[in-house]
């Protein structure tokens, strides 16, 4: 029985590389290209990067303040058109960091069964 994963080491011993057996690297191919939620062409510290990103320090703070002052009814016409750009903004954010979490979970998985 021929194994589905081989390791590339240094020679410290570090994993650098690795080698997978035809079957896995097509399960591994064709999951990437039918599953249009994978995230392609980042490493594995990008994706963990893009998993843990949060909305930047100002938009978070103007987000808090619009919301508080929406609740008490005391947002203008300009301030609620911003609250709902910074809103789909977050959306977009959730959207890209749960594709992020997906890709990773999916690579766990892959490797696991390999």
């Amino acid at each position: 029985m021929s194994q589905s994963v081989q390791y590339v080491t240094n020679q410290q011993g570090e994993r650098v590389g690795v080698l997978l057996d035809l079957e896995t690297y097509h399960k591994l191919t064709n999951t990437s290209i039918a599953d249009v939620e994978i995230l392609t062409g980042l490493n594995l510290n990008e994706l963990q990067a893009l998993a843990e990103t949060a909305l930047a320090l100002r938009d978070q703070a103007q987000l808090d303040d619009l919301l508080a002052r929406m609740q008490e009814n005391q947002l203008s016409p300009d301030e609620t058109a911003t609250l709902d750009c910074l809103l789909a903004r977050v959306d977009q954010l959730n959207i890209l960091k749960t594709r992020a979490k997906y890709t990773l979970n999916r690579l766990e998985a892959t490797s696991r069964v390999a």
